[in-house]
C-alpha cells in the first residue's frame, strides 16, 4: 500500500483497495486468459484483441487523452512548479489507475485519487478528486482502412479531494475524440468541457481541447508536441484562455510477457499564455498494457 494511503477517508481507502483487487484478479489469471486467446475462444482477452485490430495502433500521448480504446494500468506522475506565489506541487499518480475494455466499443477508466505534496506553501498536502471515464468508439479504420478514429467520452469526477485539492464538487465531462494517421505521423485531438454539479457561478463551465502531433521513429520512439488548452466563458476566470505546449516523448509497446508490455513517456509541459495557473510542469509516465 502507498505510505500516504493513511492519509485516505475510509470510504476512499475501501475503493482504494477494490481497485488493487481488480489489477490482482487481472494479473492473478493471465495465463487462462492467453489460452483462451490462443485457442479462439471468445475471451476477454480475445475481444479485447479483436477490437483493437480493428483500430490505429498509435501511442497513447502523454496529456491528450486518445481516442483509441486501450487496456492498461498506468501511473503518472507531475512536478508543477510556478504557481501563485512561487510554490509547486508534486502529483503523485496524476489521477490515473485502471484502463479496461469489456465490450466491443467500450473502454472505462477506473481512476485512483492523484496524492498532492505542497512545496514553497502553506497549502496542506492530500488526495485530490477521483475521476472515472467512459469511451465508446463511434467509428475507426486501423493503418489497412483508412487509419483514423471517433470517440465519445463521457468522463465523470468524485469530489473526494482533502485539504482543498480539489474543487469541492463532482464534475460531469462530455468530450469527443478524433484521429487520423498517414503512415508513421498522426494527431490525436480532443474537445469538451466540464460541467460541475455546484459552484458554477466559481468554477464556471470551461472549454477543453486537446491536440498530439506524433511521428514514430526507429519503430517504437513516438516524439511527439502537443498543444492543451483552457477557455473559460464563465466563472470568476471569464474570459481567460490558458494554453500549455507540451513536447515529450513515449517510448513503447515493449513486450515482457505474453500479453502483458512497458510503455514509457516523459514530456514537459510549458505555459505558452499570459494567464496560466502554473508556470511549467514534468510529467513522467509507466503504463502497462495488457
Amino acid at each position: 500500500m502507498w505510505p500516504f494511503a493513511r492519509a485516505f477517508s475510509p470510504r476512499i481507502y475501501n475503493a482504494t483497495r477494490i481497485v488493487l483487487l481488480l489489477l490482482a484478479v487481472t494479473f492473478g489469471t493471465p495465463c487462462h486468459a492467453q489460452d483462451a486467446y490462443q485457442s479462439g475462444s471468445s475471451g476477454w482477452l480475445a475481444r479485447v484483441s479483436e477490437t483493437q485490430a480493428e483500430q490505429p495502433h498509435w501511442i497513447t500521448p502523454l496529456a491528450t487523452v486518445t481516442p483509441r480504446l486501450e487496456q492498461e494500468i498506468r501511473y503518472d506522475n507531475f512536478w508543477e512548479a510556478g504557481l501563485p506565489g512561487g510554490a509547486s506541487l508534486t502529483n503523485y499518480d496524476g489521477a490515473k489507475g485502471l484502463e479496461l475494455i469489456p465490450a466491443r466499443h467500450v473502454e472505462i477508466i477506473l481512476g485512483v485519487p492523484p496524492y498532492i505534496v505542497h512545496h514553497n506553501s502553506s497549502a496542506r498536502d492530500g488526495i485530490g478528486d477521483t475521476p472515472f471515464l467512459l469511451k465508446y468508439r463511434i467509428l475507426s479504420g486501423n493503418e489497412s482502412h483508412g487509419n483514423y478514429i471517433l470517440t465519445a467520452f463521457l468522463g465523470v469526477t468524485a469530489a473526494t479531494a482533502t485539504n482543498g485539492n480539489g474543487t469541492g464538487h463532482g464534475s460531469v465531462a462530455p468530450t469527443l475524440a478524433f484521429g487520423k494517421g498517414w503512415g508513421d505521423f498522426d494527431f490525436q485531438s480532443t474537445c469538451g468541457t466540464s460541467i460541475p454539479i455546484g459552484a458554477v457561478s466559481r468554477l464556471g463551465t470551461p472549454i477543453i481541447a486537446n491536440n498530439a502531433f506524433q511521428y514514430r521513429v526507429f519503430r517504437k520512439f513516438w516524439p511527439e508536441m502537443e498543444v492543451n488548452s483552457t477557455w473559460w466563458s464563465n466563472g470568476t476566470k471569464a474570459g481567460k484562455k490558458q494554453v500549455f505546449l507540451t513536447p515529450g516523448v513515449v517510448y513503447g509497446r515493449v513486450p515482457i510477457h505474453n500479453r502483458i508490455g512497458l510503455t514509457l513517456g516523459a514530456g514537459f509541459q510549458i505555459a505558452a499564455t499570459r494567464f496560466h495557473t502554473f508556470n511549467h510542469n514534468i510529467i513522467l509516465s509507466v503504463r502497462m498494457p495488457f
